[in-house]
């Protein structure tokens, strides 16, 4: 048994990597009985780290995308006040490409109000307003994708 979980399905990993190019993500983890592999990109789409178990990704590479894009990061100081994204996913900001937005800058909003919907493993899931206030800012794009704990709307 000990050879089994060290062995690593190497058709496995290549498919979590073909996943994240298809859908433009940055990391995927998937975890099978005591196996978790974590697939992420970091740079370069071709980049793929697969850390096993406990491993985590070095930190190192993490300034770079930081680096390259410092006037997003200025925007997202008010963490405080910052709606989280709960999952990984795509954000859609309104219920059809179409419509009207959830929320705007301005608009006042009441806790549980739906202000925006991530999809995640083709599954539309309804973000709630934690808190009634005044939305601030909005710190992603329509059909963009988000990252677990990532800033995404700011509410005051």
């Amino acid at each position: 048994m000990a050879t089994r979980k060290q062995s690593i399905d190497q058709d496995l990993i290549r498919d979590l990597a073909n996943i994240l190019n298809e859908t433009d993500l940055t990391e995927i983890e998937i975890e099978q009985d005591d196996l978790r592999v974590r697939v992420s990109r970091t740079g370069t789409p071709q980049t793929v780290h697969a850390p096993v178990a406990q491993a985590t990704a070095p930190q190192a590479p993490a300034p770079a995308p930081v680096a390259a894009a410092p006037a997003e990061a200025a925007p997202a100081a008010p963490s405080v006040n910052a709606v989280t994204a709960p999952m990984v996913g795509t954000v859609y900001l309104a219920p059809a490409p179409d419509a009207k937005p959830f929320v705007e800058v301005g608009q006042s909003v009441k806790e549980g109000q739906t202000i925006l919907i991530i999809e995640a493993m083709k599954t539309m899931n309804q973000i709630p307003s934690p808190r009634s206030g005044k939305v601030t800012s909005v710190l992603v794009g329509d059909g963009h994708p988000v990252e677990f704990a990532e800033p995404m709307i700011v509410i005051e």
